[in-house]
């Protein structure tokens, strides 16, 4: 088997997700091509150090982007090769700037949602009352909306995790609307050969009905099908770059003062909570941080660090 064979089947093997799939695919194929086609067996800790220094030093990566890199050369190493790397040594590390991230006003947000409608304007508004990534937005399922308890689950999170978090209920009667077009687009399927929507891993082998069940249908489907990994015809979820697209363009045409993208709305929902008196913990758990270090970033939005003092100028 060819080595980038071998990288995707270990990768699927240990469940990683697609895009974590074709971002260390990238970096390996880059890695091997920087040091002239060489098999990474017959390289080790200095050459591993050596491309990530190009990266910081020629290439001027972010930090995360030369982490990445590296994460994606260690698991190279020690998964598919079975030779560790060791110390690799000191290299030049990309400069990690602390940049707060940006955080709009209640009335701005508004603002943004006048000019989105439809399955995008329920997308950003769970983004924003329910503190979603946008990739966690679109891959919402019917199975996961549970209006009696009004929360949340998102499945194979960041890190792979699941965790609950809210459901607002102005989004209730919009969510129940897009459950009972999932259910008739179905029924539609079903009268005409269904295509099955796509599921995790081999679930469809388990449970080989359940790519035609309501339960799992998508909230938020794309409007063609496509193949999956293994080459079958299937409905996906939305694509996170049309979210992307519109989302930038409601925010120009509400001329905000500064810029800001999906990601914002994610942490306005964690600075309104934190301003209405929400302790750390439950925040961290509401937006899945497997650390409160992160959680952490939001109080320095807020300015609560500064206990208390004014400004002398009054």
């Amino acid at each position: 088997m060819k080595l980038m064979d071998r990288v995707r089947a270990t990768l699927r093997v240990k469940r990683y997700s697609l895009r974590t799939e074709k971002t260390y695919c990238y970096w390996i194929r880059f890695f091997i091509r920087f040091h002239k086609m060489r098999h990474p067996a017959n390289m080790a800790g200095n050459e591993v150090r050596l491309f990530l220094e190009y990266l910081a030093v020629e290439r001027r990566v972010a930090a995360a982007t030369q982490n990445q890199a590296l994460n994606a050369i260690v698991f190279l190493y020690r998964h598919v090769l079975d030779q560790p790397l060791g110390e690799i040594g000191h290299f030049s590390r990309a400069k990690r700037p602390q940049r707060l991230p940006v955080v709009l006003s209640h009335q701005e947000v508004m603002g943004v949602f006048e000019h989105l409608s439809g399955s995008i304007h329920l997308i950003a508004s769970l983004m924003y009352g329910a503190g979603l990534r946008v990739s966690e937005a679109c891959r919402l399922r019917v199975k996961d909306i549970d209006f009696a308890r009004q929360i949340i689950t998102i499945r194979s999170g960041k890190g792979d995790k699941d965790r609950t978090t809210l459901l607002p209920p102005s989004c209730e009667t919009a969510l129940s609307t897009h459950i009972q077009v999932a259910e008739q687009q179905l029924l539609a399927r079903i009268e005409t050969n269904a295509i099955p929507v796509s599921l995790p891993y081999a679930l469809d082998r388990k449970y080989p009905n359940a790519g035609v069940s309501l339960a799992w249908q998508w909230l938020f489907p794309s409007s063609k099908p496509c193949f999956d990994n293994e080459g079958r015809i299937v409905l996906h979820h939305l694509h996170t770059s049309v979210v992307q697209k519109a989302v930038k363009h409601a925010m120009r045409a509400a001329s905000l003062t500064r810029p800001g993208s999906c990601h914002s709305l994610r942490h306005s929902f964690a600075t309104h909570l934190l301003s209405q008196g929400t302790d750390i913990r439950t925040l961290q758990a509401l937006l899945g941080h497997k650390s409160v270090e992160t959680t952490q970033i939001y109080t320095h939005v807020l300015g609560n660090d500064f206990a208390g003092v004014k400004s002398p100028l009054g």
